[in-house]
């Protein structure tokens, strides 16, 4: 049994090599890796005393030959592939060891060159890897460290790897090089004349790895399956852990999603709770009881089967809490024992842990996607994400009344909600909680409306509420709606043409109003 090595990185190389070496297995390797194994006193032969043929052009030539994929791609159970092998001298190649040149690595390098690039694309590799994958039923192929421990346990208990196992490295070698041609094609797409990369490639080359295939999708006509990015952000949902309850629903993670986000995006601890993809209560508090309470309370009853998300650990007090609604997944960083004691009697509820991204919410990705992608028709819609953040610093008070430093506090908390409110979304909030939210509606009047109607049948009190709205007011109808309910001071991103009729219309009310300079429609 001969086995071919060359590998870039190293990582347990020699540990494995030496182990196949005590299986009697022959060892042949390349250039650097067969150094490697020689000065650890391993008996290797060097692919150019098999192929007869030095390496050239600067390692750019060296298993590109018939000596090394015939012995690759030769089928076993074929008398003429192997009468071939004989006469023209070639040996079977059994066990393939590869990973590619760090091309990934090196283009994420700040002042990598078009140059850098180049150099570091693998050609020989990914055809070794290619042969041997295609020769699966006779050639086992391993591209990554993380395999080699099975494949020796595989190969010490029964001497050979069997048919699954061979067709299972297949595959991840065959993923593997069209996740590395997609990323070389996602680079030089990307390449301006200026040698400045562009956000959006000329091809968008997009991978992902399924997590689960899910019962049904937004129907149950529907089939589904989840999928997360193949280097995800640290604290996104996909990196979720799920304690307990059961399988997630394709509607269930948008709504995670949603209320992920939104609860992720506040420094206070927080509870956001969400229902179709709209917050429907968040509000901030001295614990995850107080902030869970107040977010109750904005709206109890379309909270009734929500989703619920708090940014601080779940002790037993705010489990107890939750525990008394009927709720579909709780999300949290952690919790603590006493609670997921208190949750294991509800065995239907999902229960899931995630960590906060690194750097909390003064990263400036919060572990956020940094493109948006929407499927529309046969193509897609791709979109830098709305990552923006409001600071205090950034707003302009248009009106002759100021805001109060307790509102302009409420209106940035305000602001942050209807981030995640669906458009036309009209937010209702006071002492760090939402009083009515409003959201989807096709006039923002309406929005203004229904988020004051929640209010009402809440029985919250809406005098001195802020209002955030997600887009400008084009008239003055939706402001004297809010006005009207009790709000004392609205934030929005102004631009309309009658910017000035607006303005002059909270003045009129003796209300204060801020322009924010940004929007944030989501559709």
């Amino acid at each position: 049994m001969n086995a071919l090595i060359s590998v870039s990185d190293k990582t347990g190389i020699v540990e494995f090599a030496r182990a196949l070496h005590e299986l009697g297995i022959k060892l042949i390797s390349t250039g650097g890796t067969a150094k490697l194994l020689a000065d650890a006193k391993l008996p290797v032969t060097e692919v150019a005393q098999v192929t007869e043929f030095p390496e050239m052009l600067d390692g750019r030539v060296k298993t590109l030959h018939p000596k090394v994929h015939g012995g690759l791609l030769a089928r076993r159970d074929m008398p003429e592939h192997m009468s071939a092998l004989k006469a023209h001298g070639i040996d079977t190649i059994d066990l393939l060891v590869v990973n590619l040149y760090p091309f990934e690595a090196t283009v994420a390098k700040p002042g990598c060159t078009l140059e850098d690039a180049i150099e570091n694309i693998d050609i020989g590799g990914p055809a070794m890897v290619r042969s041997a994958a295609k020769n699966w039923k006779d050639v086992g192929v391993l591209t990554d460290a993380s395999q080699y421990d099975a494949v020796l346990a595989e190969l010490k208990s029964a001497g050979k790897l069997s048919d699954k196992t061979r067709f299972a490295l297949s595959v991840a070698a065959f993923n593997r090089i069209s996740n590395y041609d997609g990323a070389i094609s996602d680079y030089l797409s990307s390449l301006q004349e200026d040698g400045s990369r562009s956000q959006f490639p000329a091809q968008a080359n997009s991978r992902f790895v399924k997590l689960q295939d899910l019962r049904y999708g937004e129907n149950s006509h529907q089939q589904a399956a989840w999928y997360r990015d193949l280097h995800p952000a640290p604290g996104s949902l996909v990196t979720a852990k799920q304690l307990q309850g059961k399988e997630l629903s394709y509607n269930n993670i948008a709504d995670a999603d949603a209320a992920w986000e939104c609860v992720k995006s506040f420094d206070e601890c927080a509870c956001v709770i969400v229902k179709h993809a709209n917050p429907c209560g968040v509000a901030v508090g001295a614990d995850a009881l107080e902030a869970y309470a107040k977010a109750f309370k904005t709206d109890s009853t379309s909270a009734f089967g929500g989703i619920i998300a708090f940014n601080r650990e779940v002790d037993l007090a705010a489990a107890q809490a939750v525990s008394k609604q009927f709720v579909e997944v709780l999300m949290a960083p952690s919790f603590s024992p006493e609670a997921i004691e208190l949750f294991k009697s509800k065995v239907n509820v999902r229960v899931l842990q995630l960590a906060l991204p690194p750097g909390g919410n003064t990263a400036w990705d919060n572990g956020r996607n940094a493109i948006d992608i929407k499927r529309v028709g046969s193509g897609l819609l791709m979109q830098t994400a709305d990552n923006h953040e409001l600071a205090l610093a950034d707003l302009k008070i248009v009106t002759k009344k100021q805001p109060t430093q307790q509102e302009l506090q409420d209106l940035l908390f305000a602001w942050k909600v209807a981030k995640y409110v669906k458009s036309n979304a009209i937010v209702f909030c006071k002492g760090g909680m939402t009083i009515g939210v409003g959201a989807g509606q096709m006039s923002r009047v309406d929005s203004a409306r229904i988020a004051s109607i929640k209010a009402h049948n809440a029985g919250l009190d809406m005098k001195g509420t802020v209002v955030a709205s997600d887009a400008f007011f084009p008239f003055r109808d939706g402001l004297d709606v809010v006005i009207d309910a009790g709000a004392t001071c609205v934030i929005q991103p102004g631009g309309s043409m009658r910017d000035d009729e607006v303005i002059a219309a909270a003045d009129e009310r003796g209300v204060a109003m801020v322009f924010s300079g940004v929007r944030h429609f989501r559709h």
